[in-house]
């Protein structure tokens, strides 16, 4: 009997989905929760926009290196220790950002906060491909984001319903009280899923080594990791845009955030559904190709028609939807040429993403000049990044 037999006839484990959603949903809550703090947080610190904004981009940077220390322990000594250790330095990184009194602070705080965070998530789709294969573990992964959406949905209206009761800080304990949940509920209920002949010596070094060196995995890598690159230009430049450029409210701002993740739902509820009929490296091409059309017709209306708020909301969303064809189906074909190794493969696919999204996020902040073209442009330049590198790697 294969591997991938065993994988796939393996004992179900109960809330097995929800469980590693709620543990995704660390990263949108930690990210979009205290987006509506940012500019009490920056009063109340007495320092400067820019200054609370660096928290966003370190913590990108410390999710990418928690997915990158946290991938190869996970393959080494298991899933679950690595998840629990990562579930308390997340802790203790919120505790941290909502006790400190200095920007220093904050930073320390968000980059541990985030380091646990990504030490945890990383285990996701490992957990995945330990069960797994193919296109059973595209399907999971999609009902596995699905179920996630929840949490980029909620987290604005979370961050905005404590700061009527409370101030910046109640954000960061609610993570905190989050995290302590979840390490009790995953403690208690989530078993070991690596097999025991994941077991290996192979040093971390080589396991990443010998990821990058599989052309065909690191075709997917650029796939998936340009798709997030677009969708964290999106996240870092749609305030400015939306509420600076265009003049929506910050009440309004949370509906017009949410309809992205509403289409991204959807999305991955259909991709469930194609991958009955399609192979999942068809549906990410033609994904990648829709993302890119919808990003060259953005740019588009707005170098050469007016491109009012109302036009440009509805591409938006279509540009994130095509996020739950492309990464779903990214992730599990790059991790299918790694079965002895999925957490590392895993870590350094989502790593890749996190780091270029900060970069296409810092590019966002720089060129920007008040006007939706920095953003727009970005949105539309890396799916033809993404398409290139692909095409190129798998020539």
């Amino acid at each position: 009997m294969t591997d991938a037999t065993e994988r796939t006839i393996a004992t179900p484990i109960r809330g097995f989905a929800w469980m590693l959603a709620a543990l995704v949903a660390l990263g949108p809550l930690a990210i979009d929760a205290y987006l509506p703090a940012i500019p009490s947080m920056a009063d109340d610190l007495n320092t400067s926009l820019h200054q609370i904004e660096i928290t966003l981009s370190l913590f990108l940077l410390g999710f990418a290196a928690g997915q990158l220390f946290g991938g190869p322990l996970s393959d080494k000594h298991g899933r679950r220790l690595t998840i629990l250790i990562g579930l308390t330095l997340f802790m203790l990184g919120s505790l941290l950002t909502a006790i400190g009194w200095r920007i220093e602070l904050l930073w320390v705080g968000r980059l541990l906060q985030a380091f646990g965070g990504g030490m945890g998530v990383v285990n996701t789709m490992a957990m995945v491909r330990d069960r797994y294969s193919g296109r059973e573990s595209a399907q999971v992964l999609s009902q596995i984001v699905t179920i996630l959406m929840i949490a980029p949905l909620a987290a604005p209206f979370i961050g905005s319903f404590l700061l009527l009761f409370a101030d910046w800080r109640a954000i960061f304990m609610f993570l905190f009280a989050y995290a302590a949940i979840l390490l009790l509920v995953l403690r208690l209920n989530l078993p070991e899923t690596r097999l025991a002949q994941h077991v290996t010596i192979i040093s971390p070094l080589r396991r990443y080594l010998a990821v990058l060196k599989s052309r065909p995995a690191l075709a997917f890598l650029f796939s998936t990791a340009m798709a997030n690159a677009g969708m964290f230009a999106f996240i870092t430049g749609s305030p400015g845009v939306y509420m600076g450029h265009y003049g929506a409210s910050e009440a309004l701002y949370p509906f017009l955030f949410g309809a992205n993740i509403l289409t991204l739902t959807i999305s991955n509820q259909i991709n469930i559904r194609l991958l009955r009929h399609f192979d999942a490296r068809l549906i990410l091409r033609a994904a990648q190709y829709g993302q890119l059309l919808i990003g060259a017709t953005m740019l588009a209306a707005l170098l050469w028609l007016p491109l009012t708020l109302f036009t440009l909301v509805p591409l938006v969303m279509l540009f994130v939807g095509m996020q739950g064809f492309i990464v779903a189906n990214g992730m599990s074909s790059a991790t299918d040429f790694f079965p002895h190794s999925a957490a590392t493969a895993t870590a350094l696919i989502s790593a890749s993403g996190f780091t270029l999204g900060a970069i296409s996020g810092a590019l966002v902040g720089f060129f920007g000049d008040g006007s939706p073209l920095a953003m727009v442009s970005i949105m539309a330049i890396c799916p033809l990044l993404g398409i290139v590198l692909r095409s190129l790697l798998q020539r």
